[in-house]
């Protein structure tokens, strides 16, 4: 008489074929994943730089005028209390750092990023969620080795 043993696990077969499926999935969703982180960055810079403006903003409400030019990532005289929970000093979620202009590049003021790390077309979607698209005209254009969001020209 035979003993028919019960054999437990999976076969090489079924193995195979689920990873397979596990990695054709993961194919379909990463770049979906991938577009969606560089949508949030977008969305995350686009809220941030108009944060910073309107923190310049009140600024120059409440002491007549802005403060004077820095450097990047150098946060401007008299900003600490407007920028107190703003990563000022940190790269942004775009590259590049964050500049405070006075009195550059044409305009009376205006908050700019230097040296980001997207491509100009990345750049023109996020001056549609801003202002009109076009990086020569409007309150979000670009300047010298970055881009700048207008305050007052």
């Amino acid at each position: 008489m035979k003993v028919h043993t019960k054999k437990h696990g999976f076969t090489l077969v079924e193995i195979m074929i689920t990873t397979s499926i596990i990695g054709l999935l993961a194919s379909l969703s990463i770049p979906n994943m991938l577009k969606a982180g560089n949508n949030t960055r977008k969305a995350r810079f686009a809220r941030d730089i108009q944060t910073a403006g309107h923190a310049f903003v009140q600024y120059a409400f409440i002491h007549g005028d802005y403060p004077a030019d820095k450097t990047p990532s150098q946060m401007p005289n008299g900003m600490a209390d407007y920028l107190k929970a703003f990563p000022w000093s940190d790269q942004t979620v775009i590259g590049g750092q964050w500049d405070w202009d006075y009195e550059v590049f044409g305009v009376h003021a205006g908050v700019s990023v230097k040296s980001p790390n997207r491509t100009t077309e990345q750049m023109q979607e996020i001056d549609a969620m801003i202002d009109d698209g076009n990086l020569s005209s409007g309150s979000f254009r670009q300047r010298a080795g970055g881009y700048i969001y207008i305050l007052e020209e």
